[in-house]
């Protein structure tokens, strides 16, 4: 298997595979329900979560955009009751994962004291003592937020400011770092967006929660790898090295061997895309469609876009996320959402959600080269009413 000779993709057969793969090739549902919800997870295995609430928070959106107008509250349910369809964990980045993956992560947890961000590991090393109390307090009474674990203990420790500007107590690190090393998981979230820490135990579902919760039943690491690039493989249809490594975080000398074995047992196929530099790799059972009729404003943090030099060299898009970016730098925008016609990557839009005037305010539109016939605006208008309706608001307002 592994000899033979790599398969060939145009562009376009490639990026075809990719939007197949990430759900993009099916029409949308006439009245989205949970099985629908599901099938994204399924489809997609990781969806980033990020606190920013421009338009909507960020989680929804990648349902949205494959779904149409569906009701958040599913979403809600499949992460805030039990039995859970999906759990929090560092995935990509903070991440929404189907279950089952979770303890393919262990990996990552065993080295919370060293690769968590600073305060975690200064918490976890200089008071061990309030990680312990932090665990016993969550573990008896949870599901708990940091502010009631905080009022719990009556342990409200002077606050440090660090560079991005966030004000954790010694309490919110202690559950941080537990959150990170798996000791503690993630009931759901709070309508202001707060995690609510529980035990693993009380949070994940009974098919999961004994492999989870015995390290002796936990895969190896080199079968954890395996599964996670394969789990990456399916996402992508078709992708680098890179592409496969990004999509969990994995290094190359973690996913360099797993990507080795599924080749040599047929999983991944070999393959070259033209003007795609990179050996690529085509799974087995990616979807070939000959035509992708899709239509979708995508969140700047949707899994069909994160991987920036993939993503320049399929749709020819360079995508840039510029919230960080000073104003005065921004080309395109604070919050961008690309825009998916058909096949292709036509342009960028940036959106607010200004719910005070019951509006979906256009800030800025800028169209790739050759794009923004009348076709492509009355696309882009049919999609910005679909979303202001989904979102509850009156209407759209171009600045």
């Amino acid at each position: 298997m592994a000899d033979r000779a790599p398969v060939r993709l145009s562009r376009p057969a490639a990026r075809r595979v990719a939007l197949a793969a990430q759900g993009f090739a099916r029409p949308r549902p006439e009245r989205p329900g949970i099985r629908d919800v599901q099938r994204v997870i399924d489809t997609v295995a990781v969806v980033q979560i990020d606190s920013v609430n421009v338009v909507v928070r960020s989680h929804y959106l990648p349902f949205f955009s494959r779904l149409g107008p569906y009701d958040r509250a599913l979403l809600d349910r499949a992460r805030d009751t039990a039995p859970r369809r999906v759990v929090e964990y560092w995935a990509h980045e903070a991440s929404l994962v189907a279950p089952a993956a979770w303890p393919l992560l262990d990996f990552r947890m065993r080295r919370a004291r060293d690769d968590a961000w600073g305060g975690m590991r200064r918490v976890a090393r200089d008071h061990p003592e309030l990680v312990d109390v932090v665990r016993a307090e969550v573990t008896a009474r949870g599901p708990m937020t940091s502010r009631e674990v905080e009022a719990a203990l009556a342990h409200d420790l002077p606050r440090e400011r660090d560079e991005w500007g966030w004000n954790w107590s010694l309490v919110k690190n202690a559950l941080e770092h537990l959150f990170w090393a798996g000791e503690l998981s993630s009931a759901g979230r709070t309508g202001q967006f707060e995690r609510r820490y529980a035990h693993p135990a009380r949070v994940l579902p009974p098919g999961v929660r004994a492999e989870a919760l015995d390290p002796a039943r936990r895969p190896s690491d080199d079968e954890a790898f395996r599964r996670l690039v394969e789990i990456s493989a399916r996402a992508h249809g078709v992708g680098s090295e890179q592409c496969l490594r990004d999509y969990f975080r994995l290094r190359p000398e973690q996913a360099r061997p797993a990507i080795e074995a599924l080749v040599a047992d047929g999983v991944l196929l070999p393959a070259t895309v033209d003007g795609w530099r990179r050996p690529a790799y085509l799974h087995r059972d990616a979807r070939r469609p000959r035509r992708v009729n899709a239509r979708a404003l995508l969140s700047p943090f949707d899994s069909l876009v994160w991987q920036r030099d993939r993503t320049r060299a399929l749709f020819g898009f360079d995508f840039r996320l510029e919230i960080y970016v000073p104003q005065e730098q921004r080309v395109h925008g604070y919050y961008v959402l690309p825009f998916l016609v058909g096949d292709e990557l036509v342009g960028r839009v940036d959106l607010k959600s200004d719910r005070a005037a019951g509006v979906l305010r256009v800030r800025r539109l800028t169209w790739e080269p050759g794009r923004g016939s009348p076709g492509d605006r009355d696309e882009l208008d049919d999609e910005l009413d679909l979303l202001a309706c989904w979102l509850g608001l009156m209407g759209v307002v171009w600045a």
